[in-house]
């Protein structure tokens, strides 16, 4: 009998990115095997598409309740250990407490939640779980952004003091210029994302990988959104203040109007001793800048990089890794989890991290509704 774990997908059906995405992720180091799962809401359409990617259709549900009664029925050898929730924002909640309230692990795609009075509750209830929960930052699991992580961790650049990190992209144009397209998208219904649409959907991102590379806690932050349209209700555009400290501070710059920007995701870190620079476009490359001295490159899978970033590091050196071997760390890391393996604390961004993500989305939201001024995080 397979001894990988045993992983249930809830949405991610048809020709989703985040559904492939998660299922090659998944299969990337031999420890999941995907057995079933709610694809799409119409059980046809849910069972065709399993049929299309080779699944066994015994174990395709019509909801997440169906799921949860037949799985339990199993032996437990049997059973759903994680689910994955690829769904859209609103169905995050819902879903993923009723999955940690029956026992199931759980990895949950970003925001967390629609607020952060859910997020909250999620904790309480992972708490009395005991369960492994995990919200997928992908980039986080790129090698050179591990090894961005270890290096101030270890005082390289010395103490950090200023922070810019920009992600731009400009695929909402063909939308949001269009009165009927843009209020018949869910990524600009309240109702199904939440109260944002740039800082919910990137900006967190940005806000998540900066506390990660950093080892900092943002403490207050200043927003200036754009709207672009009075009867757009969502943020597609937005320039965030950070406050870490009285003298470190920093900014997060990010668009979905970038005209000609794909998915520009750049994340600069400058402490006393040097700077630290990465793209996502270009992922394995990590910049190191230092006053008088030329700008060095570092790249994955060589011996100088952390014990961190070669775990995640699957290639020689000069094979190019993306963002399926970056998704694929998180869901290693993970497995290390639940089968109570040793595993590096950065592995996978955790409930904690999905909590302040969905505290950041609100103060950003309030900071600019209540003027632009600034407005603290919670601790």
């Amino acid at each position: 009998m397979s001894s990988k774990i045993k992983l249930g997908i809830l949405g991610g059906g048809g020709d989703s990115l985040i559904g492939v995405l998660h299922r090659v992720a998944s299969s990337m180091f031999d420890r999941f095997e995907l057995v079933g799962g709610v694809f799409n809401a119409n059980l046809d359409e849910s069972i065709s598409f399993a049929e299309d990617i080779g699944l066994a259709t015994h174990r395709i549900y019509k909801d997440l309740d169906t799921l949860i009664k037949e799985e339990l029925a199993l032996p437990q050898e049997e059973r759903m250990q994680v689910v994955s929730i690829l769904t859209p924002n609103f169905l995050h909640f819902p879903m993923a407490k009723q999955l940690l309230e029956n026992g199931f692990h759980v990895i949950c795609e970003k925001p967390l939640t629609t607020t952060y009075r859910e997020a909250k509750i999620l904790e309480e209830t992972l708490k009395t779980s005991k369960t492994v929960f995990a919200v997928t930052y992908t980039y986080t699991g790129y090698p050179m952004v591990r090894q961005m992580k270890e290096m101030i961790a270890a005082g390289e650049i010395g103490n950090v003091q200023k922070v810019d990190v920009q992600y731009y992209q400009g695929w909402i144009n063909d939308i949001i210029h269009d009165k009927e397209k843009r209020n018949t998208t869910w990524r600009l219904d309240p109702e199904k994302s939440g109260i944002s649409c740039c800082v919910a959907d990137i900006g967190t991102h940005a806000f998540g990988m900066i506390e990660f590379v950093s080892g900092l806690e943002i403490k207050e932050v200043l927003a200036d959104l754009n709207y672009l349209y009075k009867d757009n209700r969502m943020d597609i555009d937005g320039t965030i203040l950070l406050r870490f400290s009285q003298y470190v501070k920093g900014v997060i710059r990010t668009s979905q109007i970038a005209t000609g920007e794909e998915n520009n995701f750049t994340v600069s870190i400058y402490g006393d001793k040097a700077g630290l620079k990465w793209e996502q476009e270009n992922p394995n490359y990590l910049y190191l800048l230092e006053d008088g001295q030329p700008m060095r490159v570092l790249k994955p899978g060589h011996s100088y990089n952390s014990k961190l970033s070669l775990d995640g590091t699957k290639l020689p050196p000069g094979h190019p890794e993306g963002i399926f071997d970056s998704m694929g760390n998180i869901y290693k890391g993970v497995a290390k989890a639940i089968n109570k393996q040793d595993y590096h604390p950065g592995e996978f961004p955790t409930m904690k991290d999905g909590i302040r993500g969905m505290n950041f989305i609100e103060k950003a939201v309030e900071s600019h509704q209540n003027g632009n001024v600034w407005t603290k995080i919670d601790n």
